[in-house]
């Protein structure tokens, strides 16, 4: 889990999802995890990452999780996959799942996505918030760079299992 905000609220067994509240009563996050090893150390999910989610709940009683079908990392994680990978912006597609969505297109392992729908893509988290705003079935347009050559691919996305 990544982009997660360290709080010192008591997190414990039974008592977590409550919401991590500014002092002005302004929800910025919803606390999820603590470290065991360590008292008084707790993580929420930031409220952005939350909004579609409850959004869809509002609108249509139910969320369900679009996927692109994807394992990918963030760039400041690949110097310690791989030394030899370099790249300015986007994320490393590391997996495609196989028989998922971005299996049937012409995107590859070792593509770098660095927009989704127009929206620049550097870490993950850019592209599971956008993801979270989307539905299954519903299609993105990817740019991506495969070593010098860049292009775009078109996916439908799926429901995530």
């Amino acid at each position: 889990m990544t982009n997660l905000i360290q709080t010192d609220a008591t997190i414990n067994p039974g008592n977590s999802g409550g919401p991590l509240i500014y002092p002005n009563g302004e929800v910025i996050g919803i606390n999820t995890v603590k470290i065991s090893s360590a008292e008084g150390i707790g993580f929420a999910i930031p409220i952005n990452i939350v909004k579609p989610i409850i959004e869809s709940f509002k609108n249509t009683e139910k969320f369900e999780e679009s996927s692109i079908g994807i394992y990918a990392y963030d760039k400041e994680v690949i110097p310690y996959l791989n030394s030899n990978i370099n790249f300015d912006k986007g994320i490393y597609v590391a997996q495609i799942t196989k028989n998922g969505p971005a299996d049937k297109t012409q995107l590859k392992e070792g593509d770098i996505i660095t927009s989704i729908d127009g929206i620049n893509l550097n870490t993950m988290n850019d592209l599971r918030e956008y993801i979270y705003t989307k539905s299954p079935n519903e299609q993105v347009l990817l740019k991506i760079t495969r070593g010098k050559i860049n292009m775009e691919v078109s996916i439908t996305l799926g429901k995530k299992v």
